[in-house]
């Protein structure tokens, strides 16, 4: 049968595949094409070849075996230097079972708290060598389900944040396949580490700070009642007036949902209410954020009329007016602590032991609770808010387009 002759790009005995049938093909060609650029890539082959070592050891010297001599290793990763070789992941992760990559599952990717947990597992994975995958479910369990499954197979371990009971019954059918870390779980899993911040206590702090002030009459926003960060902080809010000799039945409890918008939407609830508070606990900086916008917007000063005090410390925070105390959360420290409890996992396999590390928070002192005596306080008028469409007759923010019914 005749050799083909024609578009070298098919296979055939003897005939060396190339890019061009014009090129000379008794030259070696190295390197895998870039088809992204048109241009040759470095090969774990070309490596052992211009070191004069084989594939295997080269191999080695990038699984961070010691059975290579430092100074051969020394050797192939400047000749890998100098030829820009990088490793292939696919093909690496075959000879170690390893992908070096973590994935992180949040039920949010808004807000500062957010971005400071997502920067301290980033830093600490990056340290050791790891990448992520980051996914949100938006408090959706389908898409906890899918985004989960979608990850398996990619990932060596998941970091997850596991507040409420469907987002612990995905965790607890991941950690059949992959090892999982736990971030402030609402129950722990057998088998599962976990990393949690002590609200109970944060919260406890915050109403002693305002009972300190004198306060009596405290309001509070709450979280998702689902959720059990918003739980915990509920609890110590409760436990704060209870050891003051408080009635916490009494005390004015408005429903939130961590947003700012909710915590915006309570001002006029709170300063409706009879007898009005003197002080307010928001269960997060974003609704303390959104207060602190709608009791502007009545006309009610801070703290002079009433005090606020909010629980994260996000950055934002130190830079309201007033500047808003707050309960600090080592938020970067928590994703940390939760990455070196993987590499833990992954490096002690299943006989690791299990553990649960809690963080406690601190109090931020700033300017939003004042020291003046309540007693001493301005006892203003509830002021008419702005005029206004709404049904709640909440007060518009600026730049708020009023909506026509």
């Amino acid at each position: 049968m005749k050799p083909f002759t024609g578009n070298t790009r098919m296979f055939h005995p003897g005939l060396r595949t190339t890019r061009n049938s014009r090129e000379d093909r008794s030259a070696p060609r190295t390197g895998r094409q870039d088809r992204a650029k048109g241009t040759d890539v470095a090969t774990i082959r070309d490596v052992a070849r211009a070191a004069g070592v084989s594939i295997a050891t080269v191999s080695r010297v990038y699984n961070n075996q010691t059975l290579v001599n430092p100074q051969t290793a020394q050797h192939i990763l400047k000749i890998a230097g100098d030829l820009d070789y990088v490793p292939n992941p696919a093909a690496r992760s075959l000879t170690t079972r390893r992908t070096h990559t973590f994935g992180v599952l949040l039920p949010d990717l808004f807000g500062e708290f957010y971005s400071e947990l997502i920067r301290g597992i980033d830093l600490i994975a990056h340290r050791n060598g790891f990448q992520i995958l980051l996914s949100s479910f938006f408090r959706n369990s389908e898409d906890l389900v899918m985004t989960s499954k979608a990850m398996l197979g990619r990932i060596d371990g998941v970091i997850m944040m596991a507040t409420d009971e469907r987002s612990i019954n995905t965790a607890a059918k991941v950690r059949k396949k992959v090892p999982v870390v736990l971030l402030n779980p609402c129950k722990m899993i057998e088998g599962c580490h976990a990393v949690a911040v002590d609200n109970v206590r944060g919260a406890k702090d915050a109403v002693s700070h305002l009972i300190g002030l004198g306060h009596r009459n405290i309001a509070m926003v709450a979280g998702p009642e689902e959720n059990i960060d918003a739980r915990d902080r509920l609890t110590g809010f409760r436990q704060g007036l209870t050891e003051a000799g408080l009635d916490p039945g009494a005390a004015l409890v408005v429903p939130g949902d961590f947003r700012e918008l909710a915590g915006y939407k309570a001002g006029a609830t709170i300063l409706r209410h009879k007898p009005r508070p003197t002080a307010v606990f928001a269960a997060n900086d974003g609704m303390a954020i959104g207060l602190l916008a709608s009791l502007r917007e009545w006309g009610f000063g801070v703290p002079d009329d009433i005090a606020v005090v909010g629980f994260d410390d996000v950055a934002l925070a130190g830079f309201m007016n007033p500047p808003l105390t707050t309960v600090h959360v080592d938020a970067s420290g928590l994703g940390g602590h939760a990455v070196e409890m993987m590499l833990e996992v992954l490096a002690g396999g299943a006989d690791s032991e299990t553990r649960r590390i809690v963080l406690s928070p601190s109090l931020k002192i700033r300017q939003s609770c004042g020291t003046l005596d309540p007693a001493q306080l301005v006892r203003r008028p509830l002021m008419e808010p702005r005029p206004s469409n709404r049904d709640d007759a909440t007060p518009r923010l600026q730049g708020e387009e009023e909506v026509q019914p």
